[in-house]
């Protein structure tokens, strides 16, 4: 760890600043790639098929990014324990690489296709799910641990910027030519490979070796399950965002419903992570400090509303829809990064490291279960009763599911605060039992 006398800020760390640089660079690329696999889908689909059928394609991308995840999150995150943290990343960024420039090459030489693209979100689905719990784990061992919750909202900061400058970039420049997104991926990825690199190594913490190695990657399983506030603040997220997630219909909305091109696309995908990404900003100066528990429960009912208004917008006159579908989508995002930042904050600071890989690894696949399960869902579901009804209707859902929550796992409702350095405080359930 590379840190300056006393560090009064992460920023401060130069290790921590090259963290950040890989961090923004992969997810540049990353994010400017799966917009593109999801228009390039959805187009090519549409040369051969009706709106529903190609709704379908768009869920079966999603549904290829997510089965890797599912089957592969517990070796991650075993992973990410074991094995120096950098070197997983850096492998799974150069998987990302090897197969942006594979579709680079296909698009500038014609030979797309739905298989390519399957194949190509699949193996992108991998690389994601080894680079995922390496990158979150990693943070924490990089910089002081009394600046690791300000880290947490740097990297939050981060993530969203690069989800906004991803889908703009990767809209704009597929305007442009087709091939060019895939070639600005693959110099992300270039990019994020020489930061990493830089970095020190990161071996794994002291592990007990006699356990044997699946027990050591259920372990995560079990603190999640056994931390109810953990788990509620997971399983939430992921109820909510499963039933809500409109991102996969953006295409049929773009294409089909607002008559628009891959640059009005890139801007709607970029509505939500610039809301996010301000949210973000405000919590690297003012973090929530008090009734962290409630906000987030209002906060997820304000998704579902502002999921329902970006649905609804297929009903109004086509001067008025872009904007409020814009603006629904910003509120979109920042609702999901109050829950997203509650739920880091938890697993990194109370997190012990040598679980650390693990716990995220399963914040990981419950993202991707609401993330890519989630397209794959609306996808399919669109093709049944159409994506202007499941959009409004998973909006309702997730308001839903908040008062089920809300009801089910008290311990949200009970959480006042966070402070890595306040263990002494009553936990949500000693202060239900007092």
């Amino acid at each position: 760890m590379n840190v300056s006398a006393n560090p009064s800020h992460p920023l401060h760390v130069r290790d921590f600043r090259l963290y950040l640089i890989g961090r923004f660079a992969t997810i540049i690329g990353q994010y400017s790639l799966l917009l593109v696999i999801a228009w390039q889908a959805y187009s090519t689909a549409r040369l051969t098929m009706d709106t529903r059928e190609a709704a379908v394609q768009l869920g079966l991308i999603g549904l290829a990014q997510f089965l890797p995840l599912f089957f592969l999150t517990p070796v991650s995150g075993w992973v990410a324990d074991h094995i120096d943290r950098r070197k997983v990343v850096m492998m799974a960024v150069v998987l990302q690489m090897i197969c942006t420039a594979i579709l680079g090459v296909a698009t500038h030489d014609g030979w797309v296709s739905l298989p390519l693209l399957f194949a190509m979100a699949g193996l992108l689905g991998v690389a994601r799910c080894f680079a995922g719990p390496a990158y979150s784990s990693m943070a924490p061992r990089l910089l002081p641990a009394a600046l690791v919750p300000g880290a947490i909202a740097m990297g939050a900061l981060i993530w969203q910027a690069g989800m906004i400058a991803g889908p703009a970039f990767g809209g704009y420049l597929y305007a442009v030519k087709p091939w060019l997104p895939h070639m600005m991926s693959v110099g992300m990825f270039v990019v994020a490979i020489v930061a990493i690199s830089q970095l020190p190594a990161i071996p794994p913490t002291q592990i007990d070796q006699r356990r044997h190695p699946i027990r050591q990657m259920l372990d995560g399983l079990v603190y999640v399950r056994t931390n109810r506030l953990v788990l509620g603040t997971i399983t939430l997220d992921l109820m909510a965002v499963l039933l809500a997630g409109s991102t996969a219909l953006l295409p049929i909305y773009a294409h089909d419903i607002f008559h628009a091109g891959p640059d009005a696309l890139g801007m709607l995908a970029a509505a939500t992570g610039i809301g996010a990404g301000l949210t973000a900003l405000w919590f690297g100066f003012r973090p929530p400090s008090s009734n962290v528990g409630n906000r987030m429960l209002l906060a997820v009912a304000g998704f579902g509303v502002a999921t329902a208004l970006f649905g609804s917008t297929a009903f109004m006159p086509l001067a008025v829809a872009m904007p409020v579908a814009f603006v629904a989508l910003f509120l979109c995002g920042v609702a999901d990064m109050y829950s997203v930042f509650v739920r880091q904050t938890l697993i990194q600071v109370y997190t012990p490291d040598e679980m650390r890989g693990r716990v995220s690894s399963v914040s990981q696949l419950s993202i991707s279960a609401s993330n890519e399960l989630g397209e794959a869902e609306s996808g399919f579901v669109a093709a049944l009763i159409g994506p202007v009804t499941t959009v409004i209707a998973g909006g309702i859902g997730a308001i839903i599911v908040v008062a089920l929550w809300a009801r089910l796992f008290p311990e949200i409702g009970l959480a006042r605060r966070f402070d890595a350095h306040d263990t002494d405080e009553k936990t949500p359930q000693q202060e239900k039992q007092a």
